[in-house]
């Protein structure tokens, strides 16, 4: 039994109904409430924060097209990849592996790793981090969009140089670090 499951906590009671807290539907193709994001070349849309989910998890939807994925880097909260659409070449530990539609992978906390979407055609994926709180990087960050689809606007060196400049500087506050040199990129 993992020391960490609930199942190795001690029994206590379940407490009330948070009523404060409400239902969320999160409609990614129409819903007016979501934020869609440009980040480096894909579009992140926030389906649920950590504001939703009490802190526990955020789950985004993340559009990316061929060529586009996040360089090496690793974190301290666990993430989960399922591949809706397309598939990625996820890195992790320096090995390579093809996920597909329908497939689910799970990079444990301050493990190296990153992806790319190696094919022709776009991939879709959908992210969970727990606890939450990636998802408030990728908002500092992040340019607006219109859709779920749309493409994160194109910048010049000077914008891009700036940008990559911001991410890093914040990186720390979200206890993520990027890894130079690794593979693929």
């Amino acid at each position: 039994m993992n020391p960490n499951s609930i199942t190795a906590q001690p029994i206590t009671p379940i407490p009330a109904d948070n009523l404060s807290r409400k239902l969320i539907v999160a409609a990614p193709d129409h819903g007016s409430n979501l934020c869609h994001l440009g980040i480096v070349g894909d579009t992140y849309t926030i389906l649920l924060s950590g504001d939703d989910t009490n802190g526990r998890y955020c789950l985004i939807d993340m559009h990316v097209p061929p060529g586009g994925g996040p360089p090496p880097h690793r974190h301290d909260f666990e993430e989960s990849f399922t591949v809706l659409e397309g598939e990625i070449e996820a890195t992790f530990r320096g090995k390579k592996s093809i996920v597909r539609a329908r497939e689910t992978i799970n990079i444990p906390a301050n493990a190296p790793h990153s992806f790319t979407n190696a094919s022709q055609q776009p991939a879709r994926l959908l992210c969970i981090c727990a606890p939450a709180g990636q998802e408030e990087l990728f908002r500092a960050v992040g340019v607006p969009v219109p859709t779920r689809t749309s493409p994160a606007p194109k910048t010049d060196d000077e914008t891009q140089a700036a940008l990559m400049a911001k991410i890093l500087a914040l990186l720390p506050k979200y206890r993520t670090e990027m890894i130079s040199g690794g593979p693929g990129h």
